[in-house]
């Protein structure tokens, strides 16, 4: 094994995966620390911002796998790679000592970084950023991320949406890409500062936006698309850790 240190900022689970292809879905998060974006609406900015980096723990593969597996007591389950951005880190090893214990591998990045181990992945999520996010999609950049995937690896796209530009953002990506799957997400206007820890969202205005998005893709016959709540958050509104 590489004696590579990956940047972790927390591992916690088992709970539910709360968005995208695996919703619903039992999973321990590997959460990686560091990230070349700086979304204007980020909700993870403490596995981000690098005012925080003192509290990501450089830990080897072998570690993090034996912290999975306490977690999980050793059954076998799927493991979210996430961040931050996870493809920063090298996390080739992980996946493939992972796999040889049964554990299956999730990533969801938005795909400004390809890496060869893409293909070691279960299910890879592509969400790049709309313009709410203040970032610009670097097209070149994701379609690499595409090809290291491979055939073997499940590759979905991921759009997050607050108004009618990202709506339409998420439209021309996922003409781009139509042989994939792709899911929408409203956005949450309320995302936490890392030091809040009550929680606190405003559920409504996320719903209405639900709502609204609903509407939007039915009235377009956009019959593609899948339109999925942040279900972490309907249930834990804005707390970490869950």
């Amino acid at each position: 094994m590489s004696g590579d240190r990956i940047r972790v900022s927390e591992i916690f689970g088992p709970t539910i995966q709360g968005e995208g292809a695996l919703i619903g879905q039992p999973t321990v998060f590997v959460r990686t620390g560091g990230c070349d974006y700086r979304c204007s609406w980020c909700d993870t900015l403490h596995a981000v911002d690098s005012a925080y980096r003192d509290e990501w723990c450089p830990m080897t593969a072998d570690a993090i796998m034996m912290q999975v597996e306490i977690l999980t007591s050793g059954t076998p389950l799927m493991v979210s790679l996430s961040g931050g951005n996870p493809a920063i880190q090298p996390l080739g090893d992980l996946i493939g000592l992972g796999h040889e214990e049964g554990y299956r591998f999730a990533l969801e990045t938005q795909g400004s970084i390809a890496r060869d181990w893409f293909e070691m992945l279960d299910v890879l999520t592509l969400s790049p950023k709309p313009p709410s996010s203040g970032m610009e999609t670097d097209w070149q950049k994701l379609a690499e991320c595409v090809e290291a995937a491979g055939e073997d690896t499940h590759v979905v796209l991921k759009a997050v949406v607050f108004d009618e530009t990202d709506y339409a953002f998420a439209r021309d990506v996922a003409e781009r890409y139509p042989q994939l799957s792709c899911y929408l997400q409203p956005g949450n206007h309320t995302p936490p500062s890392p030091a809040e820890t009550d929680g606190a969202i405003d559920m409504a205005g996320i719903m209405d936006r639900m709502r609204w998005l609903v509407d939007r893709v039915a009235t377009d016959r956009w019959y593609d698309a899948t339109v999925l709540p942040q279900l972490h958050t309907l249930i834990w509104g804005n707390l970490r850790g869950v």
